[in-house]
């Protein structure tokens, strides 16, 4: 292994964390993902090619474990638990408010497919363009595209359906 590759991925793990805790929904599943694209890239580190994206190669394992891993869940039929999604009482108002709605976007990125999900955190949380997102999905770039439209419409729309939910039973609380 050469000191460029161990330095690559060093230099790409934050971003991949982020990226597996969009697809998988919380931080344990996120670790043991970024672990297991670790271990494969390290025991395949000369399919690594001259030339290609160090973080794209790196995504693309990462995603591709994870697809690996909903369809042995979907085989077993597991579910998975969110953890961390609890809002501590002694935080300021501000905050709990906004660990409360990161909390309904991270269960509505959760209900997205997981094609629409991928697509959403490479184009908008990493910032990769449409042709880097095509490229490490195995997909044409159009289909990144109408990957990532599906999934801000879904999003809004599930984020609409609770926000008016929440807004239902305040009111009829207040009464």
């Amino acid at each position: 292994m050469s000191q460029s590759f161990s330095d690559q991925l060093i230099a790409v793990l934050p971003r991949l964390r982020r990226f597996a805790r969009g697809l998988t929904g919380n931080a344990a599943e996120a670790d043991d993902l970024v672990q297991a694209a670790c271990e494969r890239a390290l025991t395949r580190v000369r399919q690594c090619q001259e030339g290609t994206r160090f973080d794209s190669w790196m995504f693309r394992i990462a995603q591709t474990i994870w697809i690996d891993q909903l369809r042995a869940r979907n085989i077993r039929k597991e579910t998975s638990e969110d953890e961390g999604m609890h809002v501590g009482s002694d935080e300021p108002l501000r905050r709990a408010e906004a660990r409360l709605a990161l909390q309904e976007v991270r269960a509505a990125l959760g209900e997205l497919p997981p094609e629409q999900r991928a697509a959403l955190m490479l184009v908008t949380v990493d910032g990769l363009s449409y042709k880097e997102a095509a490229d490490i999905a195995e997909v044409p770039v159009g289909t990144i595209m109408s990957r990532l439209a599906r999934a801000r419409v879904a999003l809004q729309a599930r984020l609409e359906a609770r926000g008016h939910t929440r807004r239902s039973r305040n009111d009829a609380e207040a009464e």
